[in-house]
């Protein structure tokens, strides 16, 4: 794999999301590196608790980068420019559409011309594997057939077409991340959040949304983070799409059991509503062949992310367990 440090120390890079779970990780991680890093967060969902580790070390600026007024000035000079920031939830998506579509797509728009007009880049940009939509195949390469089934994963796609078009029309640099199932510390929302909320609540009792047949493809968020980093500065990854998975499937009812044992308690009582949130797809895996020819290869496995997920959640929430 290529020297993470040399690519970015002394780089200027800008970081959009940058209080959100990934996106503090990876400004976390670019810091380490040496990198002088500006970061971008209307706080409308991240927290800017998640900075605290880097805050003395970073530029960061509160506002949205939906409203265009001033995003070339926060662009210009940069080397990189990693665009985190969305609505990243699919029953909000579902619940809110035109706010999604305003997030994702206006606001990529907008930060994708930023970086044509300052010169600005690579523009690296995190997808989502909701594009996907039901598998035809599993594991899904990047070449599986685009139905997304929410109207997170369709502003997800429309937000890749216009950064291909962008390629074609200006030889725009950028790369594409469709991000699979991502976990661990700073977590607030999603199936793993939700588990561990439940059972804070409630330590005797467990439901779980659909039937617990739901498949999901989980990496650890520093695994995340660094397969955005190569994505970011590899040279073949110019203009390409790359999914970032474990390559480790597991059932959602065969998840909880694991997380109960990593937790230490009395197995609960589990039931299943039966029915899950609209446009929740039902399998999601992914081939993760085309990164790994970077590269690319997860270092933490499930049990160890958990546990490191948990020791998080019992520091900041004081469950009683």
């Amino acid at each position: 794999m290529l020297d993470l440090r040399s690519a970015y120390e002394g780089k200027t890079v800008l970081v959009t999301g940058a209080a959100g779970f990934i996106p503090s990780h990876l400004v976390d991680h670019l810091v380490d590196l040496g990198a002088d890093v500006r970061a971008l967060d209307d706080l409308s969902e991240g927290r800017v608790e998640n900075l605290a580790a880097s805050a003395s070390r970073i530029r960061f600026q509160e506002r949205s980068f939906v409203d265009p007024r001033g995003l070339d000035e926060i662009v210009s000079g940069c080397d990189y420019v990693f665009h985190l920031g969305a609505n990243a939830s699919v029953p909000r998506s579902a619940e809110d559409p035109a706010y999604d579509f305003d997030t994702n797509v206006v606001g990529t728009r907008n930060v994708i011309e930023a970086v044509r007009r300052t010169g600005a880049g690579p523009l690296v940009f995190t997808s989502s594997a909701a594009v996907y939509g039901e598998p035809i195949q599993a594991p899904m390469p990047e070449t599986h057939p685009l139905f997304p089934k929410s109207p997170y994963g369709g502003t997800k796609l429309a937000a890749e077409f216009l950064l291909e078009s962008y390629s074609r029309c200006y030889g725009f640099d950028h790369r594409r991340v469709r991000l699979f199932n991502t976990y661990g510390p700073r977590q607030s929302k999603y199936v793993m959040y939700d588990l561990l909320e439940k059972l804070r609540r409630d330590p005797t009792r467990l439901e779980m949304l659909g039937t617990g047949e739901q498949v999901r493809d989980y990496n650890y968020v520093s695994d995340s983070v660094t397969a955005i980093l190569l994505i970011g500065c590899h040279p073949d990854a110019r203009g390409n799409v790359y999914n970032v998975s474990g390559n480790n499937p597991i059932s959602i009812k065969e998840l909880a059991v694991v997380l109960i044992e990593v937790l230490g308690i009395d197995p609960p009582e589990i039931s299943y509503t039966g029915e899950s949130w609209p446009g929740d797809v039902q399998r999601m895996l992914g081939e993760i062949t085309r990164i790994a020819a970077l590269g690319f290869e997860a270092k933490v496995d499930l049990r160890t992310g958990l546990r490191h997920l948990v020791d998080w959640h019992r520091e900041v929430y004081s469950p009683p367990w």
